[in-house]
């Protein structure tokens, strides 16, 4: 088991904790870059979707599981950078432009939806969100000259200058070096005084309150944030899938993304790929074991639901820290294997999240 000796600060937030996450995360690394030439066509565009699924979900992740904040209407952020940029791209912007104010039409919307919730907590926040999402869903649905209503939007694959990215490998590789400079901004972030504002506000307001934390500037500012990177995600998912209509955004869509970061994770920013992983990768799995199933069971419409509620429920009851959370446990038996205590991972009232989350 690794013991871990901090003498300065420099070394309790440096990114790289000792060399063994050097060395994994470099080994992802140079398989994410190898990928293209490891992978089929058709495994590399799951991949692709992980990504922005991923970088969506750092989003909910800042919002939910560091701020605390409860959110059922996220896929309208995704829709209004998915829409920003179907728009901007069609009226010849510049593919990196039009990202950049998709990130920012989202963050502003992101704004206008956290300054009323500030008075709202727990499942009430919950059903606000859930009403703007309803709203923005009829709003891409009636603004026919802009999204083209119900009967959908086309764009093409987007441009970098000269460069015009027609291939699913290019695309795959902006998509990679958005989500890896997305994770280092939100782990930059968090290691920062604001990201402590956020982890503050979600363990007690007013244990953050009475030592001089702003409580609206920094939730409008999680919501803003969280938008935002929710916006950036749309914009790749909407060249990705080159089709947009508004029901691709509607309450199904939040509640996966808010199913995504919790199986994940909440509080890991982990977690947000691998919460993405399970969303993209769970229907794949389902509909390659139909075969070996009973055809009264893997012909049963809503088979993918059922699948989805219950490990939603097993996680709920079993892993409350999702899948980071199982792994952790794992990682830490192997390291002390085989002197690990057989009551060692049960769990105990802890008084803050904070301490749920180490």
């Amino acid at each position: 088991m690794r013991f871990i000796f901090k003498t300065d600060y420099e070394q309790d937030i440096r990114l790289a904790k000792h060399g063994g996450q050097v060395f994994w995360y470099s080994a992802l690394l140079l398989f994410m870059l190898a990928a293209p030439w490891l992978l089929g066509e058709y495994w590399l565009a799951q991949l692709t979707f992980v990504l922005i699924y991923g970088i969506v979900g750092l989003g909910l992740m800042l919002l939910a599981g560091y701020t605390g904040q409860f959110s059922l209407g996220h896929a309208a952020f995704l829709g209004v950078g998915a829409y920003t940029q179907a728009v901007l791209t069609g009226a010849g912007w510049p593919f990196p432009l039009a990202m950049l104010c998709a990130a920012l039409l989202s963050a502003a919307v992101g704004v206008v939806v956290g300054l009323p919730a500030l008075r709202l907590k727990g499942i009430y926040l919950g059903i606000a969100t859930l009403a703007f999402g309803f709203i923005v869903e009829e709003g891409f649905a009636r603004w026919e000259s802009v999204t083209g209503g119900n009967a959908g939007k086309h764009l093409g694959m987007p441009a970098i200058g000269d460069w015009s990215i027609e291939s699913g490998t290019g695309f795959y590789f902006v998509c990679l070096v958005t989500a890896v400079l997305a994770t280092l901004g939100i782990l930059n972030l968090l290691r920062s005084s604001t990201g402590r504002a956020f982890v503050a506000i979600r363990d007690s307001e007013i244990s953050a309150q009475s030592m001089g934390i702003h409580l609206a500037r920094y939730k409008t500012l999680s919501f803003a944030l969280s938008a935002a990177l929710a916006g950036l995600g749309g914009a790749l998912y909407a060249h990705k899938i080159q089709f947009l209509s508004p029901d691709q955004f509607s309450i199904l869509q939040s509640i996966d993304l808010l199913l995504m970061v919790v199986i994940g994770g909440l509080g890991s920013v982990h977690g947000a790929f691998l919460g993405a992983a399970f969303l993209i990768g769970m229907p794949q799995l389902i509909s390659m074991s139909k075969d070996y199933l009973p055809a009264a069971v893997g012909q049963a419409p809503g088979l993918q639901a059922v699948v989805y509620g219950t490990v939603l429920i097993a996680f709920v009851l079993f892993e409350p820290l999702g899948l980071y959370g199982r792994w952790l446990k794992v990682r830490t038996w192997l390291q002390l294997f085989p002197f690990y205590r057989k009551g060692m991972f049960k769990r105990q009232k802890s008084f803050q999240k904070s301490d749920r989350l180490k």
